[in-house]
C-alpha cells in the first residue's frame, strides 16, 4: 500500500479526476488532503499554482475545496484541515470538522506566526488530545525584491521555534516540512541563505537528526522540492537516514511527479523499512 502524506485539491493544474488518475498511475492508493488556508496577505509573491477557480474564496486552500474531493471519492483520500490558529474560533471549527467530517490530520499549518506561539501551543496541544497529526511548514524569511504584498515570507518561524512548540507538546504528533525544515538535515548555516541547496554535501552536526533522536514525537514529511532535495544531496547518508528514522518517515509529494518514488526506490531499502515509509508510519499517525 503506498500513501501519500501530503496533497491538496485543485493544485498544479490537477482537478480531482487529474489527480486520480495521477494517482492510479504511480500506484498510490490513497493521499492526505491538505489544506492551506492563509490569507492574502500572507501569500507568497510568486503567487499559488491553482489549477481550477478558487469559488470566491480567499484563502488560499479552503477546507471547501477539501470536502468536495472527499463528497466525490471519499475512498482515495484522508481529510485534513488547519484552521488559523490565531482565529478565537478556529479549535472549535476543528473540533466540529472532525465529529462532522471525520478529520484525521491538522495540516497544513503555515502560517506567519512562531511555531511556540500561545495560540499555536493551545491548538497543537488539542490536537494531541485528539489524536490529529500536525504538518508543519517552514520558511525562513528571505527578500523577495517586491514591496507588496510583503517584502518577505516565513512561516512558522524557523526550527528553533518548532523545536519548542515539540517540547511543549509531548502527546502531539508533528511532521517537518518544507525547506525552513529540511535544510537543517546538514549541520552547515545554508538554512537562512538557500532554501534548497541541492550542491552542498550534508555535513555532520544536522538538527534534524538531533531532533529526531530526542523527540519522539516527531516525524518526517519528505514532500516537494525541499524533500527530495534534502534527501538527494548525500545518497550514502540518505539511505542511512531512512534505516535509523525508518519508524518516522512518512512518504508525501506536495506534488504529481514521482520523483520521491524513484529516489526511494533506487536506495535498496529492505522491504519492511519502505513498507514503513510508504504506509506504515502514515497508518500509524492517522488510521484508516
Amino acid at each position: 500500500m503506498i500513501i501519500d502524506g501530503h496533497n491538496h485539491p485543485d493544485w498544479h493544474s490537477h482537478d480531482l479526476q487529474a489527480s486520480l488518475d495521477n494517482m492510479d498511475q504511480y500506484g498510490i492508493d490513497k493521499a492526505w488532503l491538505l489544506t492551506c488556508e492563509f490569507t492574502p496577505s500572507e501569500y507568497p509573491p510568486e503567487g499559488l499554482p491553482y489549477g481550477s477557480p478558487r469559488y470566491g474564496i480567499d484563502k488560499a486552500i479552503p477546507f471547501a475545496n477539501c470536502l468536495s474531493y472527499m463528497e466525490r471519492a471519499g475512498d482515495r483520500f484522508v481529510l485534513g484541515y488547519a484552521p488559523d490558529p490565531r482565529l478565537p474560533e478556529s479549535i472549535d471549527q476543528l473540533e466540529a470538522a472532525i465529529e462532522i467530517h471525520h478529520v484525521k490530520v491538522y495540516g497544513e499549518f503555515k502560517y506567519r506566526v512562531m511555531c511556540d506561539d500561545l495560540d499555536c501551543l493551545r491548538m497543537f496541544r488539542f490536537c494531541g488530545e485528539k489524536k490529529l497529526p500536525v504538518v508543519v511548514h517552514l520558511d525562513y524569511e528571505f527578500d523577495t525584491g517586491v514591496k507588496y504584498p510583503r517584502r518577505n515570507w516565513w512561516y512558522g518561524g524557523g526550527i528553533e521555534p518548532f523545536e519548542r512548540a515539540i517540547r511543549a507538546c509531548p502527546e502531539t504528533n508533528f511532521l517537518g516540512h518544507a525547506p525552513g525544515f529540511w535544510s537543517h538535515i546538514s549541520g552547515d548555516d545554508l538554512f537562512d541563505k538557500d532554501p534548497y541547496p541541492a550542491a552542498f554535501p550534508v555535513l555532520p552536526g544536522g538538527k534534524i537528526i538531533s531532533m529526531l533522536r530526542q523527540y519522539p514525537n516527531l516525524y518526517c514529511d519528505i514532500s516537494a522540492d525541499s524533500g527530495r532535495t534534502a534527501l538527494s544531496r548525500d545518497l550514502a547518508f540518505t539511505k542511512d537516514f531512512l534505516l535509523e528514522f525508518q519508524d518516522r518517515i512518512v512518504y508525501a509529494r506536495d506534488f504529481f511527479d514521482n520523483a520521491h518514488q524513484e529516489l526511494l526506490n533506487s536506495l535498496g531499502l529492505p522491504n519492511d523499512a519502505l513498507a514503513k515509509i510508504y504506509s506504515g508510519n502514515a497508518l500509524k499517525l492517522a488510521p484508516l
